[in-house]
């Protein structure tokens, strides 16, 4: 055979190798698609359930709080809202670094990586406490400076004081999560999320009705249950669950904490700067000329969309995790379907959604409402609610691939340009130059902020090499584990 015989006989073989590996992946598309769905829902499933929990804890202690009279209601929810709601995004931002940390030490099967990461994350979280305590001890004055009415604001003030502890409780909650979660036990957290809501119902029933203890024993409640939620969490990791991923407490946890620092504010500023941007909307909407009318029909709507937004958030969870966990294993490709079938799902989840909202809008608006006024105006602002559900299945999830991968840090940076520099001013635009009203300012944010924010991030990730990511991932895990190593054997020469 000639030399031009062998070379055509060689390019025919590979040419049918590529031929017979794209019709095996085409031929496994459906059961790849379906083992990939079941790794997802491991996590989405009850990540939705253990939100659910948590916003029904908050439900429960506004329920008794009513009952207590309106000052009290008021100061329960402004100081659980506006204080408490503050932190808790910051906090819970900064503990999703763990998703990129653990998520790719676990793919890579670096698992004694995974305790020592929650370490630094506790310190880091701890410390950031601290920080934060200003805001709860002059809670009061701070209140006072945004408008509040004096009685309201001064117990607001006594009732912030109160949630310090739970405050604290969230450096060790949050990233427990993150670690069961990265080594697909998301289920675990459900479990507890519904044990720990029990007690909470029980303890506000005792506290209010039995003991008596007002305001200050509605605060304790919210307190005891959430260092209830972190000691089951703990205690299940502590006593042998997780006993690959756990090897116990090491001074370790203190190296290496810059690093640890910078990639966790990253992560906070990224989801704060998206959780300030929803915030803001209703205050803009308190400056409209008829504010009341406007408000009341925005908060309608952003009640709706905050319990549907409890399943985007949770497959923003689930697929950092997925992604994360194949770009430590050095499977650029599986983090690609990971994060296809995601979007893929999330979408035609928050496409039903919205289309039973635009159908059911007025009987939903009437279990919130029975003011004609509030009605009127809350239907017209469904079609707004309808988009942003649908793009909200969507951005989230992309969120969750950039922290899956580690792209905080430039994520943030679009953040603030896409919510700040652009999708505020034109909401001010559209809001009072073009006197659209509370239309104008939520759909110049929703279109000139959120969607382009998703559509730059579906270009980062249309654009992404997935390979060289995965190779990123490895090289990160290694260099870790080779650092560990040598104190290791520093510690066994001494």
């Amino acid at each position: 055979m000639s030399s031009e015989d062998e070379l055509l006989s060689q390019k025919l073989l590979q040419e049918n190798g590529r031929l017979v590996v794209q019709s095996n992946e085409q031929t496994n598309l459906i059961p790849r698609f379906w083992t990939e769905s079941k790794k997802l829902w491991q996590i989405t499933a009850p990540s939705i359930f253990s939100r659910v929990a948590a916003a029904n804890m908050n439900v429960v202690t506004q329920a008794f709080a009513g009952h207590l009279g309106q000052v009290p209601l008021a100061s329960i929810s402004i100081a659980n809202t506006v204080i408490v709601g503050f932190n808790f995004g910051l906090l819970l931002g900064m503990a999703s670094a763990l998703e990129t940390l653990c998520g790719q030490a676990f793919g890579a099967k670096r698992y004694n990586m995974m305790g020592i990461y929650m370490q630094r994350s506790w310190i880091v979280l701890f410390f950031c406490c601290f920080l934060l305590l200003p805001l709860y001890v002059f809670a009061t004055p701070v209140l006072k400076l945004m408008g509040q009415p004096d009685d309201v604001a001064e117990q607001s003030g006594i009732v912030a004081v109160w949630l310090i502890p739970l405050h604290f409780s969230f450096a060790f909650v949050f990233p427990v999560q993150r670690f069961l979660q990265s080594q697909l036990k998301a289920h675990v957290t459900a479990w507890i999320s519904l044990v720990v809501f029990i007690i909470h119902a029980f303890i506000s029933w005792l506290f209010v009705y039995k003991l008596q203890l007002g305001v200050v024993g509605i605060a304790l409640t919210l307190d005891v249950a959430w260092w209830l939620l972190a000691a089951f969490q703990f205690g299940y990791v502590y006593w042998g669950w997780c006993s690959e991923t756990w090897a116990g407490f090491s001074m370790e946890a203190f190296s290496g904490l810059w690093e640890f620092v910078k990639l966790s504010a990253a992560s906070g500023v990224m989801l704060c700067l998206e959780n300030w941007y929803y915030r803001i909307l209703i205050l803009m909407t308190g400056n409209l000329d008829d504010a009341t009318l406007a408000v009341d029909a925005l908060s309608i709507c952003m009640s709706i969309n905050s319990w549907e937004m409890m399943i985007p958030f949770a497959f923003f969870a689930a697929t950092g995790v997925r992604v994360a966990n194949e770009l430590g294993a050095g499977n650029g490709k599986g983090a690609q379907f990971a994060t296809t079938v995601a979007v893929l799902q999330s979408t035609i989840i928050g496409l039903i959604f919205g289309i039973l909202i635009m159908i059911f809008r007025v009987p939903l608006t009437m279990i919130f409402t029975s003011s004609p006024e509030v009605l009127g105006a809350t239907e017209k602002l469904t079609y707004l609610l309808a988009f942003t559900i649908l793009l909200n299945s969507v951005q989230p999830v992309l969120s969750g691939v950039a922290v899956g991968s580690g792209w905080q840090s430039k994520v943030a940076y679009v953040n603030l340009g896409c919510y700040y520099l652009i999708g505020i001013p034109l909401g001010v635009v559209l809001g009072w130059g073009f006197h659209l009203g509370v239309e104008g300012i939520w759909g110049g944010m929703i279109f000139g902020g959120t969607a382009v924010q998703t559509i730059i991030l579906a270009i980062m990730t249309i654009k992404c090499n997935w390979e060289l990511e995965a190779e990123k991932a490895v090289s990160h895990t290694e260099k870790w584990s080779r650092i560990r190593s040598n104190d290791e054997q520093q510690e066994l020469r001494k």
